[in-house]
């Protein structure tokens, strides 16, 4: 009886630390400018698809345009 309750914790645990990186890459909302988007200098990291960590999801945003790469939020903090 132990043993499962023992199991059943540590099943929850791993279940609840996956939500927050459960591999589900998701397209980061950019808006519809050009290149030279000016990005506010808050730090919200994010951790892109390309294995970078970007201060904010605008900043992966002008990434992107720049490189003209599909660059998506792999999680919402640091790689």
């Amino acid at each position: 009886m132990t043993a499962k309750v023992i199991l059943l914790g540590l099943l929850i645990v791993c279940l609840a630390a996956d939500t927050k990186t459960s591999g589900l890459l998701r397209k980061p909302s950019c808006p519809n400018t050009g290149p030279h988007l000016a990005c506010p200098m808050n730090l919200a990291p994010v951790c892109g698809s390309d294995g970078n960590t970007y201060a904010n999801e605008c900043t992966l945003c002008v990434q992107r345009l720049t490189t003209k790469m599909d660059i998506l939020v792999a999680k919402e903090e640091s790689c």
